[in-house]
């Protein structure tokens, strides 16, 4: 994931940040023909398209690959988490509690486990 991360942050830079110097240099938007003198940076910018377009291609392998092999997550996946969404199972019934559950409870609860 901080490798999708660090490729997708690196190939939108590449991809907009020659955008600019066109615009200063006088490229019109929306056109399909352009000057030759653009052209080193239209090609800089398409790169970056394409990278932060594979960068997507392994977004889809991490999620699939997390949803198929990941393993479960536990009552409390982080430490220290004492509120009122952690005293259920991950898997909670649409209707968990006739009355809801007092702040000392959860306290207890959380300091028992």
């Amino acid at each position: 994931a901080k490798v999708h991360f660090w490729w997708a942050v690196i190939s939108v830079n590449v991809l907009f940040f020659p955008q600019h110097f066109l615009g200063l240099a006088g490229m019109p938007r929306r056109i399909p023909d352009y000057s030759l003198q653009f052209a080193d940076f239209n090609m800089i910018s398409s790169l970056g398209g394409f990278a932060f377009g594979a960068s997507f291609i392994l977004l889809t392998y991490i999620v699939i690959d997390c949803i198929r092999n990941g393993k479960p997550t536990t009552a409390r996946p982080w430490e220290g988490a004492k509120g009122l969404e952690w005293t259920l199972e991950p898997k909670a019934q649409y209707h968990s509690f006739n009355t809801p559950p007092s702040r000392k409870l959860i306290e207890q609860e959380s300091q028992n486990s």
